[in-house]
């Protein structure tokens, strides 16, 4: 079975890209454009959790942080990674305390660090 990783990330532009890259890998890819989308995607995909999440800080209808929150009081069991403009160490702080497992900031990071992150949790 193939592994899934679910992206909520509101450029349209960088979702697909990061839903091409992990396609080439063989990875199957679920891309939402807003927490709320995201949240949508988690309930029906409800006995097929993905394998990851990708998630964005900001966006629209419902934030990152309402998604995270979301996630944890469901016991979703599902690491994630965040991915967003967001450098300020309050919300790097605030992501790690609700027990995100990597932080990448949009303008720092590069393809060859993100795909390691992602896949030690396809394994």
């Amino acid at each position: 079975m193939s592994k899934h990783v679910l992206i909520a990330e509101d450029d349209a532009l960088l979702a697909d890209m990061m839903g091409k890259i992990l396609s080439k890998k063989n990875v199957r890819v679920t891309i939402t454009y807003n927490g709320q989308e995201a949240l949508e995607a988690l309930e029906a995909l409800e006995k097929d959790v993905p394998d990851v999440v990708l998630l964005d800080v900001l966006m629209p209808v419902l934030d990152g942080h309402g998604v995270l929150k979301v996630i944890r009081e469901r016991h979703v069991n599902c690491p994630v990674i965040v991915i967003s403009n967001m450098s300020d160490k309050m919300t790097k702080e605030k992501c790690r305390q609700m027990n995100v497992q990597d932080y990448f900031v949009k303008n720092d990071m590069d393809d060859e660090a993100l795909w390691p992150a992602i896949e030690k949790y396809l394994r």
